[in-house]
């Protein structure tokens, strides 16, 4: 009986934690941010992104109050080099694909933040699609140190 109700109460949970959102049959799943230090002027944010149509679309911009700019970089290596660029035109998505925003990546980029961001906080934003539209997201933002901590602990 007590297996049969933590069964029940995973499956009440399980939305909860899954933290997805969807644009028509793009799903976005679990956008997550880290905490800044203070004074930090960047901040960055990662998700994947699930193109499950026969259709490619783009990620053209990203909206939130959070930020004065938000950007898409593109992250490569040269000669050893790490360097990142913000995609002007936007991040394609090709159909039937998957792509995803982290650490040491491809990411995304909150310049000029209005404030700090703190383990806890939730960052509400509009991802607009080329063809999907807008979809609302929600970012929670993780502690500095958490799991995908490293590369992306970078200053622009």
């Amino acid at each position: 009986m007590r297996g049969l109700f933590l069964a029940g109460a995973f499956l009440l949970a399980a939305p909860a934690l899954a933290h997805d959102f969807q644009a028509g049959e793009l799903v976005i799943v679990h956008p997550t941010s880290r905490a800044t230090p203070g004074g930090a002027k960047v901040g960055a944010g990662y998700l994947t992104i699930r193109n499950t149509t026969s259709s490619d679309d783009r990620l053209v911009r990203i909206e939130s109050a959070v930020a004065d700019r938000i950007q898409v970089h593109a992250s490569t290596n040269e000669n050893g080099v790490a360097r990142m660029r913000e995609m002007a035109n936007g991040l394609p998505l090709p159909a039937n694909s998957e792509v995803t925003l982290k650490a040491g990546g491809d990411h995304i980029m909150f310049v000029d933040l209005k404030q700090p961001l703190k383990a806890g906080d939730k960052i509400a934003a509009t991802l607009v699609f080329e063809h999907a539209g807008q979809v609302e997201v929600t970012f929670n933002v993780e502690p500095l140190g958490g799991a995908k901590a490293g590369a992306s602990e970078h200053a622009h």
